[in-house]
């Protein structure tokens, strides 16, 4: 159907005017009564986060988003935008600065316009929902940026500076009927925290002590760090008094979800020409380095653990065992444990030390000791769960096997005589011929066997050798 494109036509097709909240309330009961994916592509949050989003929104509540990095919080915040409505209506007329409400406008500019003006004179064009979203990170944000600044140009054309017309207004007026978020807000100028408290409580806008009433309608979202938000004086207590929710978000709450998040978000195609077989025991471990970063008393853990730490160390690990298998003609390419020495170039920079914990530790030591750590974990618990203790036990007669991460399969392959029937039941069932995977198999069990101390390794150019003592 086409879109009215005057007020008369707009009026005559029944469409009604809503605020921001109400038509987002609106939507969203739709989508909940339907039974429909809320919040697509956000993992680990059904019985948590989201409940809690769900009824800000029912409330109709401006939201303060409270987590630690790599938690989805500005993906949370833009997943909103699909509560909107497709299209909105708006007064396209000369001069007007804000997407006014064609039944309802708020400025001196719109209100003259369509008194002055047959109601089929009166132009109306359409605002898209994706352009009704915007954010600000809030480190180097000024008022003029957000809230609006007098505009000289204006006073030199003779304009009065005591009026509307005299003012340049910033994003948060514009952005009048969508949503604004300021990411990090701790981090926001006090004279900004206080403008966006008046526009919080009254909804209107005040700029160099011209109190101009805009009846601004938007729904207001922040986002911050908790070690930042919660310190005294970072953000002032009458901002924080007028936020009607504070969401806070967390990390997967078991491995499987963090997984699960890894190859979503990584979105690796592990097909085409030079296909990838992950082992599932090493998107274990890649996922259990992350959890381990983040219990580390190494570790600053006021400053979190980014999501992000796992999908890049999980790309690379990948990336690594796929170059592997160009170079040396192996197909499929299957990762080991030598792939993740190459963790050091997307891990160091994304882990902070804690400086009283970690002892001079370098962050490569830490790093070290922290992927040691999760490959005993998971480890013990495949020795647990399919006795791999039996396979151990064939490196136990004098066998000693070197390991890197550019060395063929069938290295591994000729040492491997003999192998104990568990094998098959333990790794990757439909694979377990595979010599890559087998490959891959062998430097799990050396690697969580010297984790235990059974065995000893040496390492030299490059080459890691394993060997009972």
């Amino acid at each position: 159907m086409e879109m009215p494109r005057n007020l008369r036509e707009l009026r005559e097709s029944g469409w009604k005017s809503r605020s921001v909240k109400q038509e987002i309330q609106e939507n969203f009961l739709r989508a909940l009564s339907d039974g429909e994916v809320l919040f697509p592509g956000v993992i680990g949050y059904d019985n948590t986060v989201i409940p809690e989003i769900s009824i800000a929104l029912l409330a109709g509540h401006d939201m303060l988003f409270l987590g630690e990095k790599g938690q989805a919080k500005s993906r949370l915040m833009r997943s909103l935008i699909r509560f909107l409505d497709p299209h909105v209506p708006y007064l396209d007329g000369p001069g007007i600065p804000v997407h006014e409400d064609p039944f309802h406008p708020i400025s001196a500019v719109g209100k003259q316009y369509v008194a002055s003006q047959p109601a089929e004179e009166v132009r109306i064009a359409w605002w898209p929902r994706e352009e009704r979203y915007a954010e600000r990170l809030a480190p180097g944000t000024k008022f003029a940026d957000v809230i609006g600044e007098i505009d000289p140009a204006k006073l030199i054309g003779g304009v009065s500076m005591a009026t509307e017309e005299a003012l340049h207004f910033g994003l948060i007026p514009r952005m009048h009927r969508g949503i604004f978020a300021m990411n990090e807000l701790p981090e926001l100028d006090e004279l900004v925290q206080v403008g966006l408290f008046n526009i919080l409580e009254e909804r209107d806008v005040q700029i160099r002590g011209y109190p101009i009433r805009f009846d601004l309608d938007l729904m207001i979202l922040f986002s911050a760090n908790p070690s930042t938000y919660n310190r005294s004086g970072k953000v002032i207590p009458q901002l924080k008094d007028r936020i009607g929710a504070l969401i806070q978000t967390h990390y997967p709450r078991d491995r499987d979800l963090g997984i699960q998040m890894v190859e979503q978000e990584a979105a690796l195609d592990l097909g085409g020409p030079y296909p990838v077989a992950v082992p599932f025991f090493m998107r274990e471990i890649i996922e259990q380095i992350t959890i381990q970063a983040r219990k580390s008393k190494y570790i600053d853990q006021e400053s979190g653990v980014s999501a992000r730490f796992s999908i890049a160390n999980y790309r690379t690990m990948v990336a690594s065992a796929r170059r592997r298998a160009v170079l040396l003609g192996e197909s499929p390419a299957v990762p080991r444990i030598s792939d993740l020495g190459h963790l050091y170039a997307s891990s160091l920079g994304k882990l902070e030390l804690d400086l009283m914990g970690s002892h001079q530790m370098s962050e490569t030591q830490v790093l070290d000791a922290i992927v040691g750590e999760a490959i005993r974990v998971v480890f013990e618990e495949y020795v647990e769960r399919h006795s791999l203790v039996e396979i151990g036990e064939i490196f136990a007669r004098g066998v000693k096997i070197e390991v890197g991460d550019l060395l063929p399969s069938s290295h591994y392959a000729d040492r491997l005589k003999r192998v104990p029937p568990v094998w098959t039941k333990a790794f990757e069932v439909n694979a377990a011929e595979d010599p890559a995977m087998r490959a891959s198999c062998v430097e799990f069990v050396l690697a969580g066997l010297y984790s235990l101390d059974r065995i000893s390794r040496a390492q030299r150019h490059g080459q890691v050798s394993y060997e009972f003592e």
